[in-house]
């Protein structure tokens, strides 16, 4: 992580699994292509943990596309300082890190202590778990923790911020990752990591906008008994529409 070299190419390494490993799941494992939702084995539990872990991921991945991909110069017309940034960023970060933690760990313990929920646990989640973790943590402690290489606050944008934005143009600056602080780097190391692990696991799912749900008919259930008096009076006419 000490080459610049490895900061101009990681990133685009990243991105060719990402996207030919999307490309290949849904080619030949469209029938893997789901979350295998475990709720069927345990709902109590899984009721309270998936919002708190989806809603608190949602809003940690808000942070990091505005933090990475909006420039300082933009919030600064906003008349929003880099200290008030700073300080909004700790708090709605902070909060929504917690968040994401304290759901990631129930789902864990929902997986650990559920014996038909282990059961279903596959290998891939595993991994996507640990790596889940480091992340999560990791980047906690720089919204948190995180200093400059000389003390003080460390102001990623003008860094790392850039960094990213960078690869997206084909000009990436390597050299101002080597200069961040280890935390850091080792939080985009673990991003990248996960990213090439995405298309692998159930995060994969992430990927699936459910847009022909809001159009589908009603599903009709009636119970048997509905159905046997059905029978003796004779059917009725069909309704049409929804």
């Amino acid at each position: 992580m000490s080459s610049p070299v490895f900061w101009d190419i990681a990133p685009y390494v990243t991105l060719a699994i990402l996207i030919v490993g999307t490309w290949w799941r849904y080619r030949y494992d469209k029938f893997g292509w789901t979350s295998r939702s475990s709720q069927i084995y345990e709902s109590r539990l899984l009721q309270i943990a998936s919002p708190v872990f989806h809603f608190g991921i949602l809003v940690v991945l808000a942070g990091h596309l505005m933090g990475l991909l909006v420039p300082p110069r933009v919030t600064q017309l906003m008349h929003v300082s880099s200290e008030m940034y700073h300080v909004q960023a700790v708090l709605l970060g902070g909060v929504a890190g917690f968040a994401t933690v304290i759901g990631l760990g129930l789902l864990i313990y929902r997986r650990v202590t559920q014996g038909p929920v282990r059961l279903a646990t596959a290998r891939s989640d595993v991994v996507m778990y640990v790596v889940l973790v480091l992340a999560l943590l990791v980047g906690l402690y720089c919204t948190l923790l995180g200093t400059g290489p000389h003390g003080g606050v460390y102001h990623y944008r003008h860094t790392v911020g850039v960094w990213f934005r960078g690869i997206w143009i084909l000009q990436p600056r390597g050299d101002l990752m080597v200069g961040a602080p280890l935390d850091y780097q080792l939080h985009a190391v673990i991003g990248m990591a996960l990213f090439c692990l995405w298309p692998f696991t159930r995060l994969v799912h992430a990927f699936s906008a459910p847009i022909a749900y809001l159009f589908r008919p009603y599903i009709v259930y009636r119970s048997r008994e509905v159905a046997a008096n059905n029978e003796l009076l004779g059917s009725q006419p069909r309704r049409r529409g929804w």
